[in-house]
């Protein structure tokens, strides 16, 4: 027979499109002719394939060699072609008899000994083989991560003369199964590392609750960073299939897979120098970018203003839609992009907004290399406030809650909520000490502004629960991340059973379904709203973050409270609203 038939994969993102290799040998003078529209990477193959070839004992045929790759129209690239070609042609020259071929697809770079390397995307090609129903034979060093696709059937080799005495069943090889292995925690520490800033850690439970972008700022040395490090802590672990995903991407980009952290969320921190290319893919032919790679993790950007205006606004389309759409001349591709925005800035560009050391202007223009749809696009602003480093050390030191800290925030917030009615906005704000500024914030959105009952008391907006008020009452010790992690994975189960998504993906309508607002809740949110000087868009987040709250609540409606404490956390529009004036 001269004329052969190999399958094979491409890729393309995250897809792997099946290639049919087709090999026919005719008279004529010898010829080795490569045609489907390969790179140049491919086009190399020529000389690896008639290597190994010769040095696996085969014999190389003196004819005219035709490969053909279809579909024609697919570009093909990386040296992913070589097995299925030195297949080919061993079975167009029968030296290679009665073996189907149809039941196999081949991957892998050949050396020229004839030893098989390994090669980038083997999980997507897994997968995809699967689905088809074909045995998927590659490399031995990828078998581990292509076995980690439970219904694919992996063989894995060392070289071409394994492959050939398999399909001879001359020297079968066992299906590659991969080896169980416990997984590893999260490296990224704990939440009980952290002393006060409770409304940081608030804000970091809701936005682990909800999927919630998230934007840090104040003061250099206040805990930014490592608040951002602790999301992950709190965060539920993956499915299967969405760690599956979260592989393949990095699987594509040549990461190694370690079998036991793949089912890990990741942690991308790109540097403030990186490129628009770095941050969402890009190349000839496009490769992922770091919201990829972080697809079903978090997205880390420390010094934010530091990043180039433009850098940040290529993230707007993503974080909206949760995919990328890369388009060059050669190929277009979409990579999935469903990433957690967390962001840490200073906010002046001195470091801290109180050293008098930038004038209102400088600092104006330092925030303002963030662009207002960039902003409008991240649900959670908090300042985190310097804090009282000797009692911080005391708390540190006795791995507890200071009481009498503890029981005076309580009893200031409880003080202003009994004498709310009474007062104008400025005046409830005079009362608030200066070590809570959580609850200054709740107060300037109008959070107080009516009576409240005695549940509500109970509510605070700057606490994580009652439960949380009663722990601060007590003086107990500080919440550890499986504590809140289990807060977090109920509030998301009661947002999955209940709309099939997370809050983060609500629609308008869906917002509309599931958070319904009294007249009076209405006209006080349009109130707040106009105050602030949001957009719609602000709107939509702002109604999410409340849908949250009230769900780590176990609460079906959303209330006034919810929605007030949801404004207290775009507290970064307040102070851009105020230096422009």
């Amino acid at each position: 027979m001269s004329l052969s038939i190999v399958y094979t994969r491409a890729n393309l993102g995250v897809d792997a499109p099946l290639v049919t290799i087709e090999v026919h040998l005719s008279n004529g003078l010898p010829a080795f002719n490569l045609v489907g529209l390969p790179e140049t990477t491919v086009k190399e193959s020529r000389d690896r394939v008639r290597s190994a070839i010769i040095n696996s004992d085969f014999e190389f045929p003196s004819k005219r060699i035709t490969v053909n790759m279809a579909p024609a129209d697919l570009p093909k690239g990386g040296s992913r072609f070589d097995l299925a070609i030195a297949i080919g042609i061993i079975a167009a020259s029968e030296q290679l008899k009665r073996v189907n071929l149809n039941q196999y697809e081949f991957v892998g770079e050949l050396a020229l000994s004839g030893n098989l390397r390994p090669i980038q995307g083997a999980l997507p090609m897994a997968f995809a083989a699967s689905k088809s129903n074909r045995q998927l034979v590659l490399p031995k060093d990828n078998g581990d991560e292509a076995s980690l696709v439970s219904a694919a059937q992996i063989i894995a080799a060392n070289s071409l003369t394994e492959v050939y005495l398999h399909l001879c069943n001359k020297q079968k090889i066992p299906a590659h199964i991969v080896k169980k292995t416990n997984p590893l925690p999260s490296s990224y520490g704990d939440m009980s590392d952290i002393v006060e800033q409770q409304h940081a850690k608030r804000a970091l439970e809701i936005a682990a609750a909800g999927a919630h972008n998230i934007l840090f700022f104040g003061p250099a040395g206040t805990g930014k960073s490592m608040l951002a490090n602790r999301l992950l802590s709190i965060m539920p672990e993956l499915d299967e299939e969405s760690a599956l995903a979260s592989a393949s991407i990095r699987s594509i980009s040549g990461d190694k897979i370690c079998l036991s952290t793949w089912r890990n969320r990741a942690f991308r921190q790109p540097h403030h120098t990186s490129s628009a290319a770095a941050l969402v893919g890009g190349g000839s032919y496009p490769k992922p970018g770091e919201i990829s790679l972080a697809h079903k993790g978090v997205l880390f950007l420390d010094e934010l203003p530091e990043f180039g205006r433009h850098i940040l606004d290529v993230l707007r389309e993503p974080m909206e839609t949760g995919v990328i759409n890369i388009s060059r001349a050669a190929q277009k591709v979409v990579y999935p992009a469903d990433f957690q925005l967390v962001c840490a800035m200073n906010p002046s560009p001195t470091g801290d907004i109180d050293d008098q050391r930038a004038n209102p202007d400088q600092v104006l223009r330092y925030l303002n290399r963030i662009s207002g749809p960039f902003l409008d696009r991240i649900d959670l602003q908090v300042n985190v406030p310097r804090i009282d480093l000797s009692k911080a050390l005391k708390i540190k030191h006795q791995g507890e809650l200071g009481v009498n800290h503890s029981q005076a925030s309580v009893h200031h917030i409880l003080q202003i909520q009994k004498s709310a009615a009474a007062l104008d906005l400025e005046a409830q704000i005079n009362l608030l000490p200066a070590n809570t500024p959580h609850c200054r914030s709740a107060v300037q959105v109008g959070l107080l502004t009516e009576p409240c009952n005695e549940q509500a008391k109970l509510n605070a907006p700057a606490l994580s629960s009652p439960a949380s008020l009663k722990r601060m009452q007590s003086g107990q010790q500080i919440e550890t991340s499986e504590l809140v992690k289990c807060r977090v994975i109920a509030a998301q189960e009661r947002q999955l059973k209940r709309q099939g998504k997370l809050n983060k993906s609500l629609s308008g309508k869906e917002i509309e379904q599931y958070c319904p607002l009294s007249e009076t809740e209405s006209l006080f949110l349009s109130k707040a709203m106009q105050s602030m000087n949001l957009s719609m868009r602000a709107y939509h987040r702002t109604m999410r973050v409340a849908r949250t709250i009230a769900d780590l609540e176990c609460l079906e409606r959303v209330n006034q409270r919810h929605l007030a404490e949801a404004l207290s956390f775009r507290s970064f529009d307040r102070m851009l609203n105020e230096l422009s004036e």
